[in-house]
């Protein structure tokens, strides 16, 4: 059975916005309710997540359940090892998931959920730690946990009263804030949120050149002293090769760059005799290069900038380590990602647009 057709008539347009700010209205005011009445045992269940031996288990169920499951994917993104477990699923076998070094996260907004309730009594039995996130503290739950987080009771945002909105609201930002002061506390750094985001955008952001370089072991390298015609007829390399030579001096350092793109100019241009010359007569010298270390998304912008599709890494000595390859990092990128700035005050003041290039003229 379908649901009874609304004439859209009946509402201006300020009508509906004026509902909607109604909604955010209150949701604000009791945010800002909880901002000034933060309860004095969040400091508590912090340094209990902290000490904890085991994981932060997280359950609740309908809405609490699915911002319960939010906020355990935000721990275990932010150093806390953390997973969601359905109350209805843990009494039917799932119990055997909790460790007896285990933390049990528990969202309830009345604190007298049955299903959720049903886990106290073998929770209790097993002596694992509760931490509770409700609405007050004159529940079965809050009675039995060992930490209450309460938000307060404040009427939902629904025009009925009835659909959990603020309830929900206030569960999600106060389980933000126990992620987020938690990780803080953890001293949790860019590089270790980098090792839990490793695809996608965000992990592309992070990552360090020499998580997305060609290895030598993959790379053409040459000394400069080669002719061209060595130099293309010694070197292989396993798997799709890079568009580019790294040439290096006596000392092993990098001292120029040879591309595809310049073998085939000196074809067209009918230079014949320089593929018998040593290659680092016609070698760029003094490419753009990167260093070990380097973020990728600095590493991106040089490609940009300069329109080059090859840049070699090499570590603080001036020895090559390695290729970052432009088809290699746009393997990596997520579909929509072509078109996003990527922005790095130390290198330009402007955002630059990730675009494809030829190798530079």
């Amino acid at each position: 059975m379908g649901l009874p057709a609304i004439s859209t008539n009946q509402w201006t347009d300020h009508e509906y916005l004026q509902a909607a700010r109604d909604v955010l209205t209150q949701e604000q005011t009791a945010l800002q309710h909880l901002i000034q009445h933060l309860p004095l045992a969040f400091a508590d269940a912090v340094r209990t997540i902290l000490e904890c031996q085991g994981a932060v288990l997280v359950s609740g169920i309908g809405k609490a359940g699915w911002i319960g499951q939010k906020i355990s994917a935000s721990l275990a993104s932010t150093g806390t090892l953390s997973h969601f477990v359905h109350p209805s699923e843990a009494v039917h076998g799932d119990f055997g998931r909790i460790g007896d070094r285990d933390l049990m996260l528990i969202l309830s907004n009345s604190g007298n959920t049955p299903e959720v309730n049903q886990l106290l009594p073998t929770l209790r039995r097993r002596g694992i730690p509760i931490i509770a996130l409700t609405a007050t503290d004159d529940s079965e739950l809050a009675r039995a946990a060992q930490i209450v987080l309460a938000y307060g009771k404040h009427p939902e945002a629904c025009h009925l009263n009835l659909a959990p909105s603020t309830s929900t609201t206030l569960m999600l930002a106060l389980g933000d804030a126990l992620c987020l002061v938690t990780a803080r506390r953890r001293q949790w750094t860019a590089y270790d949120f980098s090792q839990h985001h490793p695809g996608g955008a965000l992990g592309l952001k992070l990552s360090s050149v020499e998580e997305i370089m060609r290895p030598l072991s993959q790379c053409r390298i040459a000394a400069q002293e080669l002719t061209v015609r060595e130099v293309f007829v010694r070197l292989s390399s396993a798997g799709r090769r890079t568009g580019a030579v790294l040439l290096v001096d006596s000392a092993g350092k990098l001292s120029g760059l040879f591309t595809d793109s310049d073998l085939a100019k000196l074809l067209e241009q009918q230079r014949d005799g320089s593929l018998d010359r040593p290659i680092s007569e016609v070698m760029t010298r003094r490419p753009f290069q990167t260093t070990v270390g380097t973020k990728t998304t600095q590493a991106v912008q040089l490609l940009a900038r300069h329109n080059i599709s090859e840049l070699p890494v090499v570590n603080p000595n001036g020895e090559p380590q390695g290729m970052v390859d432009i088809t290699d990092v746009l393997k990596l990128l997520p579909p929509d990602f072509a078109a996003t700035p990527i922005d790095k005050p130390s290198l330009t003041s402007q955002p630059i647009t990730l675009r494809i290039h030829h190798d530079e003229a």
